[in-house]
């Protein structure tokens, strides 16, 4: 599993990022935690709001900072 924390680095990103390494760790799974700072490719992926999630190129979640239990929801 790959999870994408799409931003520019800003607290919010962060705080998701952070988020999302607690959530995985809780579900006691294999996941590859990416953060993509790079404007063209998160535009890319349609995302116009970040902090954004995606979960394997699919994005989940644009413009709200999540926290592990909705995370751990989307993951499951």
């Amino acid at each position: 599993m790959k999870i994408q924390i799409l931003g520019t680095g800003c607290p919010k990103c962060k705080t998701l990022a952070a988020n999302a390494e607690k959530a995985v760790a809780e579900l006691g799974i294999q996941a590859e935690i990416e953060k993509v700072t790079d404007i063209k490719a998160i535009m890319a992926l349609g995302v116009m709001m970040t902090p954004a999630l995606a979960i394997d190129g699919v994005v989940k979640s644009s413009g709200h900072l999540l926290s592990p239990e909705q995370i751990k929801k989307m993951i499951s």
